[in-house]
């Protein structure tokens, strides 16, 4: 009688974990992501209240911008620490599917030094960010020295 008893104790307990082991495992979390200037981009905004006060009006997904007439701009701002070095994800493309202008997504670390948000990519044009009422603001200058302004929209 005992062994008939361990024996469907047993039987219960190999039930109980192929049952388990076949639960499907919980879903991770999956960065918000977004499609800016034709580049799919995945990102994860810090909690505001971790970064310092003064740079929190950069913080967050920037786009909707031109700076001319086929190419798009967005930035993503999503980490300031309290040096005013900010984590930044600059995208640009095409301003649609129908045109053709090369397009990328480049990660990097700007500064953020007097209220704006410096920073540099490796073909040395240079841009600048500085918030206004509730845009940012930007200058792109290339190497040879062409500039253009753009307004970005806060896309949160």
């Amino acid at each position: 009688m005992i062994g008939c008893l361990a024996s469907a104790w047993g039987c219960l307990l190999l039930t109980a974990a192929s049952a388990m082991a076949q639960a499907p495992p919980p879903e991770a979390a999956v960065p918000p992501g977004r499609v800016f200037c034709e580049q799919g981009v995945s990102y994860r905004i810090a909690d505001p209240s971790s970064v310092p006060e003064t740079y929190r009006r950069f913080l967050g997904p920037w786009s909707d911008a031109s700076w001319g007439a086929d190419t798009c701009a967005a930035l993503i701002v999503d980490d300031v620490k309290p040096d005013g070095s900010a984590s930044i994800i600059y995208v640009y493309g095409p301003m649609g599917p129908s045109t053709r202008a090369p397009g990328g997504v480049l990660h990097g670390t700007g500064i953020i030094r007097d209220d704006e948000l410096r920073f540099q990519n490796s073909d040395g044009t240079q841009f600048l960010f500085r918030p206004e009422i509730a845009d940012l603001v930007g200058q792109m200058t290339t190497p040879n020295g062409q500039t253009y302004q753009a307004a970005l929209k806060n896309s949160f």
